[in-house]
């Protein structure tokens, strides 16, 4: 492959603008830039869906040191609509890398922009908010107006990456699996993990990550996978012992539809309910608490979470935040209960009904790539499953 190295400009909404460099000629390409504090996951965030229309800061500044491998991917598709770094490696060292950081970029032609400041644009991004952005060749002449592109919060994300079809996933995929099948999936199955009797799960998804599935299936679950647009009662058809509301990208308010099946599978239906990420943010609306864009995010692999003197390290992707000004509401307060708070900025981070078998959480309790603290949640969700099905 070439090692020529192309001037390339990102152009802010603001009329701020960085040069860098690229491993190819770039076309204009248009998203939100956000930034992300993890010194890990990137192969994780490029096919993270919930990046959906963002271009994405790494705050780390070398990328690419361990390449890519055939087994973190949280996705079958690359969703970042661009990566922007300090530096990025042309070699990899890890003995589970397939492809470098470098060559993959030239193979999958993925827009990119490397050597700029990124912690001089990490801090404009503080300062003033994720914005829009556009990233292009420094020759390219065109006039490109940003300020008239339409912003990805006015765009229902959810709805174009969500799955087109319904499948499933059964335990019995665990029982052919060899060591080095064990470490692909970052999990060392044992016998007390796996409870006896394999409930049906389905996930409504919004913009699943494949870890989400890992960590169901490793419970012994059976998975079905629905779109985001199935409706309540084809969900009843698969008469599920659980239902988990998956993460995903953009504005959960444009996602009404799925606000409004929600609605009614907590009014109606009595079926363990666990929301994570936008899952949560739909799962709030719907229960009558509302939503609002924050000024940066939340975007990283140590954020703090918890409540007094306890605190989880979670991991985190997110743009919007479940607003507690709600809870001045005494009517809300007798129906739920605020567990976690994002220690950085107390933002809710969980919740869990008084009356009904739901809860929910800001971050990410299946953590590819973070911490595991969190990780327990599932365990406490189909434990809630079991309860729900031996008292009715």
């Amino acid at each position: 492959m070439s090692y020529s190295l192309y001037p390339t400009v990102l152009y802010l909404q603001d009329g701020t603008l960085y040069r860098g460099f690229s491993f190819f000629k770039i076309s204009s390409s248009f998203g939100e830039v956000v930034f992300n504090t993890g010194m890990t996951g990137y192969q994780e965030i490029f096919s993270d869906p919930s990046y959906a229309g963002q271009m994405v800061v790494f705050t780390y500044p070398e990328l690419g040191n361990t390449g890519l491998n055939k087994c973190d991917n949280e996705s079958n598709f690359i969703h970042v609509k661009a990566l922007i770094a300090r530096n990025i490696s042309s070699f990899s060292s890890s003995w589970r890398s397939c492809i470098s950081l470098r060559d993959y970029i030239i193979t999958k032609q993925i827009p990119h922009i490397f050597g700029l400041d990124t912690r001089s644009l990490t801090k404009h991004l503080r300062l003033f908010g994720v914005t829009n952005g556009v990233l292009l060749d420094a020759y390219d002449k065109s006039k490109i107006n940003i300020f008239n592109v339409q912003s990805i919060n006015n765009i229902d994300l959810v709805r174009k990456i969500t799955s087109r079809t319904t499948y499933s996933i059964y335990n019995s995929v665990f029982n052919n699996l060899d060591n080095f099948n064990y470490n692909c999936i970052n999990f060392k199955l044992s016998t007390s993990n796996i409870v006896s009797r394999k409930y049906k799960i389905l996930v409504l998804d919004l913009g699943i990550k494949f870890n989400i599935l890992r960590k169901l299936l490793l419970l012994g679950c059976n998975v079905f996978i629905v779109p985001a647009t199935c409706n309540y009662s084809d969900i009843l058809k698969y008469s599920p012992d659980g239902i988990v509301l998956s993460n995903g990208p953009g504005n959960p308010l444009l996602a009404n539809y799925v606000i409004d099946t929600v609605k009614r599978l907590v009014k109606f239906s009595n079926i363990p309910i666990f929301g994570i990420c936008m899952g949560h943010q739909i799962l709030n609306i719907a229960l009558g608490l509302q939503t609002y864009k924050l000024k940066f995010g939340h975007r990283g692999l140590n954020h703090p979470c918890g409540v007094n003197k306890y605190s989880e390290i979670t991991s985190q992707n997110h743009g919007f935040a479940v607003n507690q000004n709600a809870f001045v509401n005494k009517n809300l307060l007798k129906i739920f209960s605020v567990k976690y708070f994002n220690l950085n900025d107390f933002t809710i981070s969980s919740t869990f009904h008084k009356k009904l078998p739901i809860l929910s959480v800001q971050y990410h309790p299946e953590s590819s790539p973070g911490p595991h603290d969190s990780e327990y949640l599932f365990e406490v969700f189909i434990k809630l499953v079991n309860i729900v099905i031996n008292e009715f």
